[in-house]
């Protein structure tokens, strides 16, 4: 009997036997009240008086959603059983995440047809599971769904949807058709929601519809926010319009918004690639006094502008005034400055904060040394060369096999025999990495030497 009940219309679910001790005629069917009736007098009952709260409890347990909804049909057998709305709502959650859809359209028919009492949460969920699954289609679809359960949508539910619809290129003007229909049916704009169509058309280059909107808000006693502003500064600056975008900050400040930090990353850095680095560190330097203060991605950003534009000075003095404004100088700020020195030949001073860089604990980049020692080398200074490497290999800091080979002949040349020994027995202190390759230059050194020999017997 418990076979034919786990019998649907198209599969037969084999139940393990550990299931089939709970899925019984004492859960779902009980034959008889009646303690120990004799033999002759066992007849099942008819009367089904397995409680809506036990079926609930069984598909609850249940991993397996098919499973689940077996249980669930064997309880609809059942003469004048009804199903409570929480074991529709759990049962739906779980083959939706399982990604049986067309078993969460059934419940929701059968809720439509049933005359159920539907809450929002229910619509949240599905949202929620058709979001996951990227499936903006079915995701719309909710919002007309609701209607039809004569739930009326809520903002909170508009604004998922049309995260989602936005996340497609494709759902850009559907979502849009949606958002200027929704006062239709009684669901009213928020600030969030011109905020995600804002976004949606910066990205995909509309960027007079996304002032449109903006100017929308006003007229209809929606107040933008921070966010609202920097949707619009972001897509200015994607244009190259970076002088409205700072027109746009004055006017927020005059507004009584306080830009965020994103803000004023967004304006730096394109004032920064536009070569506007006046501007750039002007804004950086008003940026305590308007209530936020600079971060070190925002000093990296005007230290990387005048480092690109040779302005390698004007970028020290960047990094020697951010100790003062309680923002310290990180690796990053330390390998952009002392490339930037390197590029404008300024190796005295890339050396000196090499060596400040190194006595914090930073580890410079491969290409920074080897271009500072490089950059040594070219100009003859061979000493300051060595030192740098002293002071790498004193950090525990292997240089790269590229560095090895360049000033392993340069120190030939200049130095004998003896401190070569002295300069390799510090090297082999380092602990060699497979990536230094440093057996290259030392093969590189020994052919070197063998040169140098058979020319002085010649």
């Amino acid at each position: 009997m418990l076979q034919c009940f786990l019998r649907s219309s198209k599969t037969v679910t084999t139940v393990p036997r550990s299931l089939t001790s709970l899925i019984n005629p004492s859960f779902l069917l009980f034959y008889s009240s009646s303690p120990n009736p004799p033999p002759n007098q066992r007849q099942p009952s008819p009367s089904p008086i397995a409680s809506p709260t036990r079926v609930l409890k069984l598909i609850s347990a249940q991993s397996d959603p098919l499973l689940a909804k077996e249980i669930f049909d064997i309880a609809t057998t059942q003469p004048g059983f009804r199903h409570s709305y929480s074991s529709f709502l759990v049962l739906i959650l779980k083959l939706g995440r399982s990604k049986h859809f067309s078993l969460v359209d059934d419940l929701l028919v059968r809720l439509k047809s049933d005359q159920y009492r539907v809450t929002p949460t229910l619509f949240s969920y599905l949202i929620k599971i058709y979001a996951e699954a990227d499936l903006p289609e079915k995701a719309l679809s909710v919002f007309y769904k609701m209607l039809e359960f004569n739930v009326k949508p809520l903002p909170r539910h508009l604004n998922r949807i049309l995260e989602l619809l936005v996340s497609h290129r494709n759902f850009i003007m559907p979502a849009f058709d949606l958002f200027k229909t929704a006062h239709k049916y009684g669901v009213f704009l928020n600030t969030k929601s011109y905020n995600i169509l804002m976004g949606a058309f910066c990205l995909n280059g509309d960027l007079s519809i996304a002032y449109k909107l903006f100017n929308k808000m006003f007229e209809r006693d929606v107040m933008p926010d921070v966010e609202s502003y920097r949707i619009l500064m972001q897509g200015l600056c994607r244009k190259s319009q970076v002088n409205r975008a700072v027109d746009l900050l004055e006017d927020m400040l005059n507004k009584g918004f306080e830009p965020d930090s994103l803000s004023y990353t967004t304006l730096l850095n394109s004032l920064c690639r536009k070569k506007k680095l006046r501007e750039a560190y002007k804004l950086l330097c008003r940026m305590k006094v308007k209530g936020c203060n600079p971060d070190i991605v925002h000093y990296n950003t005007v230290i990387l502008g005048f480092c690109r534009e040779g302005r390698a000075m004007d970028a020290v003095k960047v990094l020697e005034d951010m100790p003062s404004n309680g923002c310290l100088p990180n690796l990053v700020s330390y390998r952009t400055l002392v490339g930037g020195l390197c590029d404008q030949g300024m190796f005295d001073e890339a050396k000196k904060y090499m060596e400040e860089m190194l006595s914090k604990g930073f580890s410079p980049h491969f290409s920074v040394s080897h271009a500072l020692i490089k950059g040594f080398c070219s100009v003859g200074k061979i000493d300051a060369a060595t030192e740098v490497l002293g002071e790498m290999l004193e950090h525990r800091e292997v240089p790269h096999t590229d560095t090895w080979g360049m000033i392993v002949p340069t120190i030939c040349e200049d130095y004998e025999t003896e401190k070569m020994e002295e300069i390799l027995e510090e090297v082999m202190k380092v602990e060699i990495k497979r990536d230094t390759r440093i057996v290259e230059a030392g093969i590189g050194l020994e052919n070197y030497l063998i040169r140098k020999i058979r020319n002085r017997s010649k």
